[in-house]
């Protein structure tokens, strides 16, 4: 649906589509978009760490979230990570294509319910400065990476081939965000990564 509403804008072209974050990256890396409209649930890397590789590699690419998600959260980790926007499914059809011209342009674009609460929020924060970032935020790249896989029930050898890495580097993967999130089994990392939005 959304892709027969960009096809009907003259000045918009649409170059790629893809279904998994790692898929996203990949043709992110070849094509160089100007505009990436981004899910955050997808399958093999999530939305938000397909996002921030994406920047790294490519920062004057802009990213657009479009998210089931109405969430404070999700959306301070966008903003995070150098996403220009925020747009909520249902209200997307609506807003879209004036969301990829306005972050394309240089802008920001966001839901006008999340646009209120983010600015809200913003302030408030003025009086949190100096609070601690959260586990989620202290991940490397690779360990997030790690941990959705773990999440999607993948058993070592499958995450060592997804990410062509070896099947003990995993493990030491696994130790570390055992460690540093303070969860010592497979059921509660998942739980976490639910809980975070990882997956």
């Amino acid at each position: 649906g959304l892709r027969k509403l960009l096809e009907a804008e003259s000045n918009i072209e649409m170059i790629a589509e893809a279904a998994t974050g790692r898929k996203a990256l990949e043709q992110a890396r070849v094509l160089h978009p100007d505009v990436i409209v981004m899910d955050i649930a997808m399958p093999q890397m999530n939305g938000l760490e397909a996002t921030r590789q994406i920047l790294k590699i490519l920062p004057a690419t802009k990213v657009l979230i479009l998210s089931a998600h109405n969430d404070d959260a999700y959306v301070e980790n966008v903003m995070t990570l150098g996403a220009s926007g925020y747009l909520i499914k249902q209200t997307s059809a609506h807003f879209l294509s004036e969301a990829i011209r306005k972050v394309q342009a240089g802008g920001t674009f966001f839901s006008p319910d999340v646009a209120k609460r983010l600015h809200k929020r913003q302030q408030e924060s003025l009086n949190r400065k100096g609070q601690c970032k959260s586990n989620a935020a202290r991940l490397s790249s690779r360990e997030t990476e790690v941990l959705q896989l773990i999440a999607e029930g993948e058993a070592n050898k499958q995450i060592a081939e997804a990410l062509g890495i070896s099947i003990k580097t995993v493990e030491k993967h696994r130790d570390h965000l055992m460690r540093k999130l303070d969860i010592h089994d497979t059921a509660s990392l998942t739980r976490y990564a639910i809980e975070v939005g990882i997956i």
